[in-house]
């Protein structure tokens, strides 16, 4: 493909879309944020579908790390399908959805906020459903994508979700490094991984994997293969893939390795070597790895926002794949922009 992907620009995009985030967006996460701290919950739940439980999942870790709060995923369909209640009474619950539209996600927060939760939505249009049974909208501010694969509303998403964890727990070190990702986004989505691309070659199966924070990163990874450049793509955490998924490598498999500075970086590099020993060719983003190959990635000073510049680098890696591939990435077969599952 000669010509500039509707896809590549919006990924391009992503440091001035969080720019816009960090300018626009503090009122309102501020004040979610002081709502969850006078709940005080013992646990929150979140609502999500594709690339936006993949978000859920970033911050149930986050959440987790930084402020012991466990969080646990709701499955929409009980109750949209199942018209089931749940009884969420003291709780929060955290729906995410860039088009707010979708029934059963608009569902499951109406019954979630009648469940007895307190409601946060993010979005990126506050006029919609989600937003009208929400007590909170954080609006994302990452201006219309177009691109069916979602990339910048991504990334805002997990941005406004760790900066609204990052009030709830006033912590300093977490606030600064939010502030300052704009110039960590800038670089990040200039690194495409080439020789990942190169690697891939006409493999058409993948393994991601991650840990922590970066797990959810690898489920995101993992999707906009399948999405993107039809690759059947499986993201596991590290902790699981020797357990039987290993099996399935064979000399040449290809695998992304996606590691956060954290205590969870040693571990997962060294399964990275352990496959790589095994014959794959394996890539990290980790100096830790002596078998596997290194790939650069942007540092951000804090473990919690490392997963933020991955998933960039990650996008342009596989937008270039897709390209390479002769496939329109902006248009996946099948798929439509947004989904309205009941």
């Amino acid at each position: 493909m000669n010509t500039q992907t509707q896809m590549r620009r919006e990924i391009l995009e992503i440091p001035r879309a969080v720019d816009r985030l960090l300018h626009r967006g503090g009122d309102d996460i501020r004040s979610a944020a002081e709502a969850i701290r006078a709940r005080n919950p013992s646990y929150m739940v979140t609502v999500a579908r594709g690339s936006s439980d993949h978000v859920a999942t970033y911050l149930k870790y986050t959440s987790e790390l930084l402020t012991g709060t466990p969080i646990a995923s709701l499955g929409p369909s009980i109750a949209s399908i199942y018209n089931r209640k749940l009884n969420l009474a003291g709780s929060v619950c955290l729906s995410v959805s860039q088009s707010g539209k979708s029934p059963d996600i608009v569902e499951m927060a109406r019954m979630a906020q009648q469940g007895g939760a307190l409601s946060i939505a993010m979005t990126n249009h506050t006029d919609s459903p989600l937003a009208q049974v929400a007590d909170h909208c954080l609006n994302l501010h990452a201006g219309p994508e177009i691109s069916v694969a979602a990339t910048k509303t991504f990334v805002n998403s997990a941005v406004a979700g760790i900066w609204m964890q990052a009030e709830w727990a006033e912590d300093d070190a977490l606030r600064a490094a939010i502030m300052d990702l704009p110039s960590k986004l800038e670089k990040a989505v200039n690194i495409d991984w080439p020789e990942a691309r190169a690697a891939l070659g006409a493999r058409n199966s993948i393994f991601c994997l991650g840990r922590g924070p970066a797990y959810a990163i690898s489920n995101e990874a993992a999707l906009k293969f399948k999405e993107t450049c039809q690759i059947h793509a499986e993201s596991y955490s590290s902790a699981e893939v020797l357990h039987g998924p290993v099996s399935i490598v064979d000399s040449g498999f290809p695998v992304i390795a996606l590691a956060a500075e954290d205590e969870a970086e040693s571990a997962l590099a060294g399964v990275a070597d352990q496959i790589a020993a095994k014959g794959a060719t394996v890539f990290v983003t980790s100096e830790k790895a002596m078998q596997a190959n290194r790939l650069p990635t942007v540092r951000t000073g804090h473990p919690l926002i490392d997963p933020i510049c991955l998933i960039a680098s990650f996008y342009a890696m596989v937008e270039r794949t897709a390209a390479a591939r002769g496939i329109n990435p902006d248009a996946p077969r099948h798929l439509k922009k947004v989904t309205e599952t009941v």
